[in-house]
């Protein structure tokens, strides 16, 4: 009962995204709309497929010694709720004395904290990693007190990211 209310929920909440997302071809088979541009959204190409792009960020995200929380396979909860949506996962990390830092200016930036990289494969089957950017992030939450944090928040992002591109 708590799976399928779990997957009712999600089919709920994604349901008005999908419809705008999936197009109908000419047999009536839906296929799946070109990924759109998002403001405050840094994008890049992987060389790697899904699962190598995945592993290379978690072993970056490592060796740094940054902690990882959890990684999220959207496409996963789409097929649950008959859903189609393009292969894709999230990964959730941080550094929790960087991340406190951003919290202790604005609470509300706690909604896009811990840090979260999606992995797309987008419609001609590369891969891209994108992630929000903390400049934007940081006129979201109107927080001027800590440039130097923002700053390293994303070098720390691009270096992770760019594990995926050599």
């Amino acid at each position: 009962m708590k799976t399928l209310l779990t997957a009712l929920c999600f089919a709920l909440s994604v349901a008005p995204m999908a419809a705008s997302a999936a197009d109908v071809n000419s047999a009536g088979a839906a296929t799946l709309a070109p990924t759109a541009p998002a403001a405050g959204v840094v994008r890049v190409k992987s060389r790697y497929g899904m699962d190598e792009t995945v592993r290379r960020l978690r072993a970056d995200i490592a060796s740094k010694g940054i902690q990882f929380f959890t990684e999220i396979d959207q496409s996963h909860l789409g097929a649950a709720a008959n859903i189609p949506i393009r292969p894709s996962r999230l990964i959730l990390f941080g550094n929790p004395p960087l991340g406190v830092q951003f919290l202790s200016s604005n609470p509300y930036s706690g909604l896009d904290w811990p840090v979260r990289m999606l992995i797309l494969e987008e419609a001609d089957g590369s891969i891209s990693v994108a992630w929000t950017d903390f400049a934007y992030l940081a006129n979201r939450y109107q927080i001027t007190d800590r440039s130097a944090q923002f700053a390293m928040a994303s070098a720390v992002a691009a270096s992770i990211a760019s594990s995926t591109t050599q």
